[in-house]
């Protein structure tokens, strides 16, 4: 069909009508299922309205027809609006610029989290000792509570809840601790409630339980989300997880303080507080007072005990003293925190930064798609489940209770309490023996060029999940038990960074290397294991601190009547551990 404008009138106002010659080609042969926008035009042209006004379609190919296409010219293709998307996959989302901003925005929510969780995880640790762990369970968990619910709004609306509100999901995450304050809390709760001896099978179920999700979390939610059709189903699924867990640590669960250790802590906290406020008080030296003069230097000597107390406080960094304590006796036990806290956070570096390079790799070197993916990840976490809920209760009962009853039972006192003492030479000797697992492991992914042997060498790290359960069980070992939350909120401080680190290093080094040498990720991570396995050498087994660690301070000030509600450090220690 041919014809030239022509101007039709209705109701004394033009219409005009224009056809155009050279898209007389472009509708021949059109069907039902032909585009309404014709994107193969590379026309153009203008028209020019009743008042002589030219109207132009911009740079946008085939979008002449509609004059709303205009408000987007000159706009890339993946900004303009198109009704193709609607109802189908989104090929957008994978295009180069979208996931550049996707990786983008995504390591800003992590580097958010991570660094909020960094500051809030040692504070909740402390404060669960003096204030009990259930209630500081259920507030980190209302962090991630609020998270998804924002989520959730920002998928449903995002006209009114754009993503950038994530941001603040990210906020409310991590200002509760996130994960590591919901780690460090389950640990502490742990240990609360088992005896040295079966502490770390108990918390090697706690792991277990993660790698279980791990392993059946991703294939759960891919057919739940294939079954409802919406992607958005799956985070109201773990809405109702959260609303779940935070109900069951409120009317279910029971607090592993007593009421009267919780007021002991607080008392010797307070007593703390004050024997280092006279310190600071008295510590201003004779030289200074008399540059500054007497009036001076006693307004400063006054107060300096009460504003440089929350100025040390306030350091990022302060609870990290905890593994360093003071006292001649306690070199070796200062280095066995340290060591120990390094390598528990090189595993959980290695764990956050690693799981996804190593899928990356898999899929560049045995061309994996999704599904072969996931079934790596599910086998390897599988095997991993598996020790922590077999094999790690088997050694410990044979090694360490069997001995134990045995030696009681030749005593003649079969009701003896544990308390305490270090970690024993099985806790090193399994953790010497499962970081040398994850290295052999990691050091066969360099060199293997198969998919089984790939797997073979996952099944081989499987074994390593056995060091994070020793390591988090062991250290508690060193400190009393009215500490144990403070000592595992500064792990978490290095949990933290360790969180906003390892990703960034481990894809930086993947991303520059894949296409020379794609293995140096791998050499990478066996180094770290190796340096792991060197100082784990240095551990030594059965020490604990001294009275001298910290500051010794009374909970009880001498002539006063004696409280009920409070307890002596002798009553802290018999009723801190229960009997076996």
């Amino acid at each position: 069909m041919t014809s030239n404008a022509h101007p039709v009138r209705k109701d004394s106002r033009p219409i005009v009508l224009i056809d155009q010659e050279d898209q007389d080609d472009q509708w021949e042969g059109a069907t039902e299922t032909s585009p309404l926008v014709g994107e193969s035009s590379n026309s153009n042209s203008s028209a020019s309205n009743s008042d002589g006004v030219t109207e132009s379609n911009g740079n946008a190919k085939g979008q002449g027809s509609w004059i709303s296409h205009e408000d987007f010219a000159g706009f890339p293709w993946w900004r303009r609006p198109s009704v193709r998307p609607l109802g189908a996959d989104n090929d957008l989302c994978t295009s180069a610029p979208v996931q550049k901003q996707v990786a983008v925005f995504t390591l800003v929510l992590s580097a958010l989290t991570g660094a909020l969780s960094a500051i809030t995880a040692p504070k909740v640790g402390s404060l669960s000792d003096r204030y009990g762990r259930k209630r500081l369970m259920v507030m980190a968990s209302c962090g991630g509570l609020i998270n998804e619910c924002i989520t959730i709004l920002a998928a449903k609306f995002p006209d009114v809840v754009g993503y950038h509100w994530l941001l603040l999901g990210a906020f409310f995450d991590g200002i509760t601790g996130s994960f590591t304050a919901g780690s460090i809390l389950s640990h502490s709760y742990t240990s609360d409630c088992a005896a040295p001896s079966r502490r770390g099978v108990h918390i090697g179920y706690l792991h277990a339980c993660l790698f279980t999700g791990l392993a059946f979390g991703p294939l759960i939610a891919g057919y739940f989300v294939k079954w409802t059709g919406s992607l958005i189903s799956i985070f109201y699924v773990v809405l109702g997880c959260h609303t779940a867990v935070i109900l069951f640590f409120w009317f279910v669960l029971p607090e592993s303080i007593s009421k009267k250790r919780q007021l002991a802590a607080r008392e010797k906290h307070r007593a703390e507080n004050e024997a280092t406020a006279v310190q600071l008080r008295s510590s201003l030296p004779d030289s200074v007072q008399v540059f500054l003069g007497p009036r001076a230097a006693s307004f400063i000597d006054d107060h300096m005990g009460t504003w440089l107390p929350a100025l040390l406080s306030a350091n990022p960094f302060a609870p990290l003293k905890i593994l360093v304590p003071s006292g001649r006796d306690n070199g070796p036990l200062r280095r066995n925190l340290i060591i120990l806290s390094l390598i528990d956070t090189m595993l959980l570096s290695a764990a956050m930064g690693a799981g996804t390079v190593i899928v990356l790799y898999s899929e560049y070197m045995f061309h994996w798609d999704t599904p072969e993916a996931s079934q790596f990840v599910s086998v390897v976490s599988l095997v991993r489940v598996a020790i922590l809920l077999c094999i790690l209760p088997a050694i410990n009962y044979v090694f360490r209770v069997l001995p134990l009853r045995r030696q009681r039972q030749g005593d003649g006192n079969v009701n003896v309490v544990e308390t305490n003492s270090g970690a024993d030479n099985l806790d090193v000797w399994l953790l010497r023996f499962a970081l040398l697992s994850d290295a052999v492991g990691t050091f066969g992914y360099i060199f293997v060029r198969t998919p089984e042997l790939f797997i073979l060498c996952g099944m081989a790290t499987a074994f390593g999940g056995l060091a994070s359960a020793t390591i988090q069980s062991a250290i508690t070992k060193h400190v009393p038990a009215h500490r144990v939350g403070s000592l595992l909120g500064a792990i978490g401080l290095l949990h933290a960074l360790g969180r906003v680190v390892a990703p960034a290093l481990f894809n930086g080094v993947y991303a520059g290397t894949v296409e020379t040498f794609p293995q140096a990720f791998f050499v990478l991570l066996a180094s770290l294991f190796g340096l792991a396995i060197f100082g784990s050498f240095f551990v030594r087994p059965h020490l604990h601190v001294k009275d001298d660690g910290y500051i010794s301070v009374p909970v009880r000030i001498p002539g006063d009547a004696e409280d009920p509600d409070v307890m002596s450090d002798e009553e802290i220690l018999s009723e801190a551990l229960p009997r076996v």
